[in-house]
């Protein structure tokens, strides 16, 4: 015991020169929750070099299979691809061509690509991630004058994907509900956007495009990228939104496009 009550001097830590200080981060499962309540606190971690993105991967996958498996029972993948040909003209002109032999050989790969799209989503999200990573990464840092690198912006676009998994609880909602099988669509399952309350069969291609464009969840996907790109970067956060809702938009555009001329 100190009789004199003088405290003992606190002995410094050493810190190696060029290494910032490191402070302690949130957990997976805190940046996780985060992102949907408090998601600045969920990219200051990131920003502070805190970049483990896999706990978001594994949930991704989780509910892509949770989604996966509610289709087998609940619609079919013979159905999937039955209203996927129904709802293009221009797979049903290929198919009314074909010999019987060729639209069997179609039908088996369009099975198993159907099937692989469901399997492989987790994988293909990786892929998918490290694109978008690379995009936003080359647009903040050399457009707007950010000083982001590629891991930062790589969890940020991970963590501002778990929104997603709304989508897909609706969209399970919805086939348990008692959807009927010959108008489950694989490509817009869940009533988030406006496409979802037109028929696509009926609808203009362009329109229906722009419709399904309008989505709710990736509306939110995309305000969480805007601030976590602008985070990691030291940008204004306002140069996150044009960043990402102008790359955004272009694909919208082609998309659109692209409807009106194949249509």
């Amino acid at each position: 015991m100190n009789e004199m009550g003088v405290q003992p001097a606190a002995v410094p830590v050493r810190q190696e020169p060029g290494i910032p200080p490191q402070r302690p981060g949130l957990s997976q499962w805190q940046r996780v929750a985060n992102a949907f309540v408090a998601p600045q606190k969920t990219f200051d971690d990131i920003k502070h070099g805190n970049r483990s993105w896999w706990l978001p991967w594994i949930i991704g996958a989780l509910f892509t299979y949770v989604l996966f498996g509610a289709v087998v029972q609940n619609i079919g993948i013979q159905q999937v691809v039955d209203n996927q040909i129904r709802m293009s003209a221009r797979a049903q002109e290929r198919l009314a061509q074909a010999t019987p032999e060729q639209r069997e050989i179609s039908n088996k790969v369009s099975l198993w690509v159907t099937e692989g799209a469901f399997i492989g989503a987790p994988v293909m999200g990786l892929i998918g991630a490290a694109v978008v990573s690379f995009v936003l990464l080359g647009t903040i840092n050399f457009v707007f004058g950010g000083k982001a690198n590629f891991g930062d912006v790589f969890a940020v676009t991970y963590y501002a994907w778990l929104p997603g998994i709304v989508k897909v609880l609706l969209g399970v909602a919805v086939i348990y509900a008692g959807i009927a099988p010959e108008s489950f669509n694989a490509k817009n399952f869940a009533p988030t956007n406006l496409g979802a309350f037109l028929d696509p069969v009926d609808t203009n291609n362009a329109l229906y495009a722009l419709a399904t464009s309008l989505d709710a969840v990736t509306i939110w996907t995309l305000i969480l990228l805007s601030i976590g790109v602008a985070t990691v970067a030291g940008i204004k956060r306002s140069s996150g939104y044009i960043a990402v809702f102008g790359w955004w938009a272009l694909v919208v555009l082609f998309s659109v496009g692209w409807a009106a001329v194949t249509g």
